[in-house]
C-alpha cells in the first residue's frame, strides 16, 4: 500500500516556540500541510510562524498556556473557523521541574501534572472530536519521553511519573480507537536527552544545562522530527504505537 500523504491537511504542535515543537512544525509545513501552532512565547511563536509563511507555508500562530483550557477551546474554535478542523496533532508541550518526592514543591509538581498529562488530554479529546467529522483519518503523536519507560535515579520521579502516565494514555486511547474501529493513530515518540531548553528550563541554569549536553553527542530537535515524518508516511494499515530514542552514549 501507498504512504498515508497529508499534503493540505491540517496540523496543530503545542509548545512550537522552540526546540522539538518548532522542528517539527517546520517540517510538518514541508510536507505541505496548514500548520497552528501554540506556545506562550509570543515572540518566539510568531518568529516559526514568519520562517515557515517566508518558505511559502501556511501557518497560524496562537499565543496560550496549555494550562487554561478556555484559551485551548478558544484556539480550536479559531481553527476550526479558518480550516475547518485539525487532522494531526503534536503534543509537543512538556516539562520538568527539579521536585524530589520527599521534599518537592507542590506547585512544581501541580505545573507538570497539568502541563504534561491534563493538557495533552484536553488537546487530545478536542483533535478527536476533529477527526471524527474529517473522516476519522488522523494522527494524534504525544511527544513523551524515555522516562516513560524508566525512572531515572535523582529528583525527576514526579516527571518520570507524568510520562508514565502519557504511556499508559496512548494504549488507553489505541484500545479505545480500536473499539470504535477507528481509522485514526495514535503515537508516542519517547526521546532521551535532546538539545534543547529542557534542562535549562528544568535545572534553571544555563550553564548546568550546557553541561548536561556536553557529555556526548545528544539528540537534535530534527531527529526526532525525522521520526515523527517517518511516522506519518506509513501506510494505513501500519500503526508505529511508541519510538524510544537516544544518544548512542545514554546509558539509560
Amino acid at each position: 500500500m501507498h504512504r498515508q500523504e497529508w499534503g493540505h491537511r491540517v496540523a496543530l504542535v503545542t509548545g512550537a516556540s522552540s526546540g522539538i515543537g518548532a522542528a517539527i512544525a517546520r517540517r510538518l509545513a514541508e510536507m505541505g500541510m496548514k500548520v497552528a501552532i501554540t506556545a506562550r512565547r509570543a515572540d518566539r511563536l510568531q518568529a516559526v510562524a514568519a520562517e515557515i509563511e517566508g518558505k511559502g507555508g501556511e501557518c497560524m500562530s496562537l499565543c496560550l498556556d496549555v494550562r487554561d483550557e478556555d484559551a485551548v477551546l478558544s484556539a480550536f474554535d479559531e481553527i476550526r473557523s479558518n480550516w475547518g478542523g485539525v487532522d494531526v496533532l503534536i503534543n509537543s508541550a512538556g516539562l520538568g521541574r527539579v521536585a524530589p518526592l520527599m521534599s518537592g514543591d507542590t506547585e512544581a509538581w501541580r505545573e507538570m501534572l497539568e502541563v504534561n498529562v491534563l493538557s495533552l488530554a484536553v488537546f487530545t479529546r478536542e483533535a478527536l472530536a476533529d477527526m471524527r467529522r474529517r473522516g476519522d483519518c488522523g494522527h494524534i503523536i504525544h511527544i513523551s519521553s524515555m522516562s516513560a519507560h524508566r525512572v531515572p535515579t535523582g529528583t525527576g520521579g514526579m516527571y518520570s511519573a507524568t510520562k508514565h502516565a502519557v504511556r499508559a494514555m496512548t494504549e488507553a486511547l489505541r484500545r479505545e480507537l480500536r473499539a470504535q474501529e477507528s481509522g485514526t493513530r495514535i503515537t508516542a515518540v519517547s526521546p532521551g536527552f535532546v538539545e534543547t531548553e529542557f534542562a535549562e528550563v528544568m535545572l534553571g541554569d544555563a550553564e548546568a544545562a550546557e553541561a548536561v549536553y556536553a557529555r556526548y553527542p545528544c539528540l537534535q530537535s530534527d531527529d526526532v522530527a525525522n521520526t515523527v515524518q517517518h511516522i506519518l508516511e506509513q501506510p494505513p494499515h501500519v500503526q508505529i504505537h511508541d519510538v524510544l530514542m537516544r544518544p548512542h552514549q545514554q546509558d539509560s
